[in-house]
């Protein structure tokens, strides 16, 4: 799938899953769980050495699936991460370099942002979405304040997204959503509760749904 094509699949399905572990095989069986909920996005936290063969047996297994690597600071990283089969990268805060590489590549970059300074810098330098954090700190008011000061930036919030309070979200302009905890426990994953998953993701969609519906 290109980037445009990406991209527009992420507008539709407006949420991204996080997980924050290396979780080895368990990935695979995870992202199964979510794609029968209707959702096939997940960002995975760079914070193992081994996530990058990982995320490279993920991806070839479901390559129909959108694994992305977040917590990303450098080019290096940005590039292996790429090569290994990441569908989008994701940074903490804005890091123009990163950006620039994801660009040469024609994958999607999402930017960190805390401040307005952070947005604008994210998007200067050609975030295709900015990720608003701490969401739950600022709430589906400040998205909306952003929207009307950056009609053009498509923000992301992460942090106080579940699938009670993400219509809020949306209905504030949010153009996608990332939800950890509220969508996929570590519990869950230990355990090998994909059920469970399974059932949280088909809450979120249909919240999704219902927000998009009534925004219309």
């Amino acid at each position: 799938m290109n980037k445009v094509d990406l991209l527009d699949q992420l507008r539709t399905e407006r949420l991204i899953g996080l997980v924050s572990a290396d979780y080895g095989e368990r990935l695979i069986d995870c992202a199964r769980a979510l794609s029968e909920g209707n959702i096939h996005f997940l960002e995975i936290a760079l914070t193992t050495p081994g996530i990058l063969a990982t995320l490279q047996t993920a991806a070839a297994a479901l390559p129909d699936f959108r694994f992305g690597l977040g917590t990303v600071l450098d080019v290096d990283t940005a590039r292996r991460g790429i090569l290994a089969g990441a569908s989008f990268i994701v940074t903490p805060a804005p890091r123009p370099e990163v950006i620039t590489l994801c660009r040469r590549y024609h994958v999607p970059v999402i930017s960190g942002a805390f401040t307005r300074a952070d947005l604008e810098c994210a998007h200067q330098a050609g975030a295709d979405a900015v990720k608003v954090f701490p969401g739950e700190q600022f709430g589906p008011a400040y998205i909306n304040a952003l929207r009307r000061d950056y009609p053009a930036v498509p923000l992301i919030p992460i942090g106080g997204v579940t699938s009670s309070t993400i219509a809020e979200f949306i209905r504030a302009g949010a153009t996608a959503t990332i939800a950890g905890n509220s969508l996929i426990t570590e519990t869950d994953m230990v355990e090998r509760n994909w059920p469970a998953i399974t059932i949280r993701a088909g809450q979120f969609a249909q919240a999704i749904a219902s927000a998009v519906v009534s925004s219309s």
